[in-house]
């Protein structure tokens, strides 16, 4: 499955629109994600940024549109197809949601105990294979409250590991991050991505974290409520000829007040 950011899409997003009820967050999104890229999902708090995600992944359906991963429409799969489906990503929630009870390798065991015929043995071995792709196995029988946040968000990517997706979809990752703890992260994002082949969706405010780990970005407006950039982070900066464009990936100030 895995391969280059020239071996064509494997997420198609196609006319969405997303919301709750009435209410209408952003409307109008089309872009694709190219297989084997890291593509960033920016954009202020409360542009919408996590409802896409939460869209892209199958948790919510669209007002309108539709998004297929790997020419699977996410939301009218059903049966052996949604399966097949689910077992090609994995998902890193902002908080982490590790299992406070559980060690780190129990945590990362736990898509093992759902979806494989494993021995337990066989799975521990495969947890612990994950948790030194992300370079805390040594950690891997202390609990979430004995380790740091940084990685706690380790281990969550761990866990979204185990099965071997292709894509991983990761919400807000540096969160809460220390600006070391964040650049750390940030390089195993780019090993992961250039050593194993991984697709990478991730949806942060974080300029810093874009421009070292994103191939791509689309910037969510809040205002226009859709899609008002996308490309490389560095050339969005430099060669946007629209304003509120340059002054986000500038971090500038909006003279009359507003939010990008």
């Amino acid at each position: 499955m895995n391969g280059s950011p020239g071996d064509g899409p494997v997420i198609v997003v196609d006319d969405v629109t997303l919301g709750y009820g009435d209410r209408v967050v952003q409307q109008h999104l089309t872009f694709e994600v190219r297989r084997g890229e890291v593509f960033v999902i920016l954009g202020v708090s409360g542009s919408g940024k996590s409802t896409l995600l939460k869209n892209m992944i199958g948790l919510c359906e669209p007002m309108r549109g539709k998004v297929s991963i790997d020419g699977t429409n996410v939301v009218t799969a059903r049966g052996e197809e949604r399966a097949r489906l689910l077992r090609q990503f994995g998902v890193m929630y902002q908080s982490g949601a590790l299992f406070g009870s559980m060690t780190l390798l129990e945590n990362v065991r736990l898509p093992l105990d759902e979806f494989t015929e494993l021995h337990s043995d066989e799975k521990d071995l495969v947890a612990l294979a994950k948790l030194n792709q992300v370079g805390i196995r040594a950690a891997a029988w202390k609990t979430p409250a004995e380790v740091s946040g940084g990685m706690k968000k380790r281990a969550a990517i761990a866990r979204a590991m185990a099965l071997d997706p292709f894509l991983l979809f990761l919400d807000e990752p540096s969160s809460g991050l220390d600006p070391i703890t964040s650049a750390g992260l940030d390089a195993l994002i780019r090993f992961l991505s250039m050593d194993f082949g991984i697709t990478f969706v991730v949806v942060t405010h974080e300029l810093q974290s874009t421009y070292a780990i994103a191939d791509r970005c689309v910037l969510l407006d809040a205002r226009t409520k859709t899609i008002i950039a996308e490309g490389k982070p560095a050339d969005l900066r430099d060669h946007s000829e629209d304003p509120t464009v340059r002054r986000f990936f500038r971090r500038e100030a909006d003279p009359q007040g507003g939010v990008p």
